[in-house]
C-alpha cells in the first residue's frame, strides 16, 4: 500500500521525497489499517461474549454513540452519532459491547 500512496502523491504533482511527505505513505497505511479494523473483528462474537440472562421486555436504548467511518464512494472520512435500541428476549447485551459493535461496523 505504501507504494500506491507514493504513486498517488506523484500523480497529484507532489514530490513524495520532500521532507514533509517522506513518511506520509507509512502514515496513510497505518491510518487505513486503523480505519478498517472492523473487517478484522467479529461483532457477533463481541455480542455472544457479553450476553446475560434477563427478565422483562422493556426496550434497551443506548444513545449518542460517537462513530467515525469512511465513505465507500469517495473514501473520505465522516463521523456521527448512532442510537441503538432493542427489546430483550430473555437476554441482554452488556452496554459497552453495543458501542463496540457500532465501532466495528463503522470501521468497515
Amino acid at each position: 500500500m505504501e507504494k500506491l500512496v507514493r504513486e498517488m502523491l506523484v500523480k497529484i504533482g507532489e514530490d513524495p521525497d520532500r521532507e514533509g511527505l517522506v513518511k506520509t505513505p507509512e502514515r496513510v497505511v497505518r491510518a487505513w489499517r486503523e480505519n478498517t479494523v472492523g473487517y478484522r473483528v467479529d461483532p457477533g462474537e463481541m455480542v455472544r461474549s457479553a450476553l446475560f440472562q434477563a427478565e422483562g421486555q422493556e426496550m434497551v436504548i443506548v444513545s449518542d454513540i460517537d462513530f467515525y467511518s469512511v465513505c465507500e464512494h469517495h473514501l473520505l472520512p465522516f463521523f456521527g452519532k448512532a442510537h441503538v435500541a432493542y427489546i430483550p428476549n430473555g437476554k441482554i447485551v452488556g452496554l459497552s459491547k453495543i458501542a463496540r459493535v457500532v465501532e466495528a461496523y463503522a470501521r468497515r
